[in-house]
């Protein structure tokens, strides 16, 4: 893909930064699941190392935010990638000598978490800097294809690599993030974004006054934000898989796939054909889309059109996902685009997380397939909600329509 004379080469190093830490990470997941496992032998250790990581997000993303927002988004990506790597060799070691601990790993999955989150909005906010305006969606399209392929391929490294032992995922993770680290050194310097202020409250919640100030961004996140709560399946692709498609583990791994695998076609589509117009609308039709998917999920006894539902559904949330993210960026100014995307990042993970609560809880007041329908039902009355709530959004015809506000102080 061409993204532009001028920022292809720092496009291409951010992309391999972006690929080389997706896998890295990818692969740790896999093998700390597997390994505490094999320590433990609890279900609740494996739910705490999901906690760890979550409390490490919900602490920290305000902050993360502000940092991304007052220094060089380089550096502080450069420093999380340093964190991650050594977070890695400390599992590695661990693991080669015998003193790894679930209590020791549970402190390092927290501290991959805190450098996850402090990432997170670095990474997003730099992105606009590094290609042209009207590459944007491409660039975001393309970045979010690899990402998936990396979510795909990175837990089957990770489990054949551990057929070697633990230590050789994490020291392959540990390389894996120094590359990626080494490739950000490269990125053409960018100078921060705004002054080093203090860290004061009014700082860090600036991202949400910004975002409830622009109804536009508010109404992209929100939408988002509940169709994902409502909507979610993830969490109950095991009992689909056992006690409706009566399929084994196989089957639950080509459920698990199916909406990656969308969302690959998907994105590699719109890096190819950006849309151009009626965004807005599009946006809201993919989301029922998404909602509509689910219902026939929900409904589906065949293996076949189970994984095609799941496929349309991963689609349709991909191209959302690329609206969205699109949007949120060159509606925000730069000195905004760090808390603004910590922000956005919050409510995607907390909407993930308790998305699959909510999934569980429904599934056992009403049932299994019952709650699917009911999700996807009120995905389809969020959309019609938000419609009418929104409706500068549902109007919205270009990504890049309107100018950026001016910069916040």
């Amino acid at each position: 893909m061409q993204v532009s004379a001028a920022g292809n080469g720092a496009f291409t190093r951010f992309w391999i930064a972006e690929i080389a830490t997706v896998l890295a990470y990818q692969m740790m997941v896999v093998a700390i699941g597997w390994q505490i496992y094999d320590l433990t032998g609890s279900a609740l250790d494996l739910g705490l190392i999901g906690l760890a990581h979550f409390g490490a997000q919900i602490l920290c993303s305000l902050p993360a935010g502000h940092v991304a927002d007052r220094y060089d988004r380089r550096r502080v990506a450069l420093v999380c990638q340093v964190v991650q790597c050594s977070a890695a060799i400390v599992l590695a070691l661990g693991s080669r000598a015998g003193w790894l601990t679930s209590s020791v790993a549970y402190a390092v999955v927290f501290a991959i978490g805190t450098a996850t989150t402090f990432q997170s909005p670095a990474l997003r906010a730099m992105l606009p800097g590094l290609v042209e305006t009207r590459w944007l969606s491409r660039a975001v399209a393309w970045s979010n294809t690899t990402k998936k392929i990396a979510v795909i391929v990175g837990p089957a490294l990770g489990g054949a690599f551990y057929l070697a032992g633990p230590s050789i995922v994490y020291a392959t993770s540990a390389a894996s993030f120094l590359v990626a680290g080494a490739v950000i050194v490269g990125i053409r310097r960018r100078p921060p974004a705004g002054p080093h202020e203090p860290p004061t409250l009014a700082s860090m919640l600036a991202g949400f006054a910004f975002i409830r100030s622009h109804p536009v961004i508010l109404g992209a996140i929100s939408l988002d934000l509940f169709a994902t709560l409502v909507g979610g399946v993830t969490a109950l692709l095991p009992i689909y898989a056992r006690d409706i498609l009566a399929t084994g583990p196989e089957g639950l791994g080509l459920l698990r796939a199916a909406p990656a695998a969308g969302a690959v076609l998907a994105s590699a589509y719109l890096a190819r054909f950006p849309l151009n117009d009626h965004v807005g609308r599009i946006m809201f039709v993919c989301v029922a889309i998404f909602g509509a998917a689910t219902v026939v999920f929900g409904t589906s006894q065949l293996l076949a059109l189970s994984l095609a539902a799941l496929m349309v559904l991963g689609a349709a949330d991909m191209v959302s996902v690329v609206i969205r993210s699109t949007l949120v960026q060159l509606d925000t100014p730069d000195a905004m685009r760090g808390r603004v995307s910590a922000v956005n990042s919050l409510f995607t993970g907390t909407s993930n997380q308790l998305g699959q609560f909510w999934a569980g809880l429904m599934a056992t007041l009403m049932g299994t397939v019952p709650a699917v329908v009911f999700g996807g039902c009120s995905t389809l009355v969020v959309v019609a909600l938000w419609m009418r709530l929104f409706p500068g959004l549902d109007r919205r015809r270009r990504l890049a329509q309107a100018e950026p506000s001016p910069e916040a102080p």
